[in-house]
């Protein structure tokens, strides 16, 4: 397969980050919905590419230095292809246009990856809960419980059944274990009355909008520890200042051996790129996890929408896009 380890040039301070990248091709590309386009990579030697499990997503690094994250949502079994699925967003920057505009069957994409912060856990039951585009994670999450007997089902909320990627196949092999839901002809779904009561055993993965990940977050406070998972597309509005915030601090390398003084607006990650430290990002906005690094000494001030809260309480882990520090020193392993 041909490939290469180094980051494209405007990502060139982390050429020597080891993460598989390389130039696919569209194999297929069909409609999955409404403003939805499904495509199948594939490396143009027809060579195997790297195993991925549910919930991992990829880098598509595109024109002019966009890089957008997508959800693998075909199947991990097949070696050969790497599938996502890319809702055409009417507020698109660039990247969701670029997909369904360039990238038709044949044509060539740079992809990075994968990586996966919403891995599907063990449990003997599964409630999956998408909405819109959302459902892409969870694709492959209830293919994974099928084969495994797992006991799942997946509320599946949209505007309209035709913006609803996915649907009719998923109801179509799934039945009853699928609750399609419409808005247009349904309503609103009652999200409380659906979460009111802890199923035993259960795991709950939640994928979607904003304003259904806040709900389902709240909805879900009662239920056990560790129940809840969820994986956002667009980052949570930052918290407010507080007094115990620091102007600056200090960022050691461990393993580089170089100290960045991080102040005012610059984050980690630019004091990082500036020192010409290896490290990849993506998203810049704390979601995706591409630049999270490893907290060896002192205390960081988490300010991204990915990490859970036993992450966060464990101090061990950083997203350097967006995160700072409670201490006037954090050691990082870079």
């Amino acid at each position: 397969m041909t490939s290469t380890q180094e980051a494209p040039p405007h990502l060139a301070s982390a050429a020597t980050v080891h993460e598989f990248t390389t130039d696919l091709v569209v194999h297929r590309r069909h409609p999955a919905a409404d403003d939805v386009v499904a495509l199948d990579l594939r490396d143009p030697q027809g060579d195997d590419l790297p195993a991925w499990e549910p919930g991992a997503h990829i880098d598509l690094l595109l024109d002019e230095g966009l890089v957008r994250q997508y959800s693998l949502c075909g199947d991990p079994r097949d070696a050969k292809t790497w599938r996502v699925g890319v809702l055409l967003d009417p507020q698109s920057r660039g990247g969701s246009s670029h997909v369904h505009e360039h990238l038709v069957e044949g044509a060539s994409v740079r992809v990075r990856g994968p990586r996966n912060h919403f891995a599907l856990v063990d449990s003997p039951r599964y409630l999956f809960i998408a909405g819109g585009i959302g459902i892409t994670p969870i694709v492959a999450m209830i293919e994974s419980a099928q084969d495994t007997g797992s006991d799942w089902t997946l509320i599946y909320l949209g505007r309209r059944q035709t913006t609803m990627a996915f649907a009719e196949v998923l109801t179509d092999s799934y039945g009853d274990r699928v609750t399609l839901w419409p808005h247009d002809e349904r309503g609103r779904f009652d999200l409380e009355a659906a979460l009111k009561d802890p199923a035993d055993h259960t795991l709950v993965y939640c994928c979607g909008p904003e304003q259904l990940l806040s709900a389902v977050e709240q909805h879900c406070i009662h239920w056990p520890e560790g129940s809840l998972h969820i994986e956002r597309f667009a980052a949570k509005a930052p918290a407010e200042p507080s007094v115990e915030d620091l102007d600056s601090f200090q960022v050691v390398c461990q393993r580089s051996g170089v100290t960045v003084e991080v102040s005012g607006e610059t984050t980690i990650l630019e004091a990082l790129e500036e020192a010409d430290i290896p490290i990849l990002s993506s998203c810049l906005e704390g979601i995706c996890g591409t630049c999270e690094a490893k907290v060896l000494e002192g205390a960081p001030d988490h300010r991204d929408s990915m990490l859970t809260d036993a992450e966060r309480a464990s101090g061990n882990k950083i997203l350097t896009c967006v995160s700072r520090s409670r201490s006037e020193k954090l050691v990082l392993d870079l």
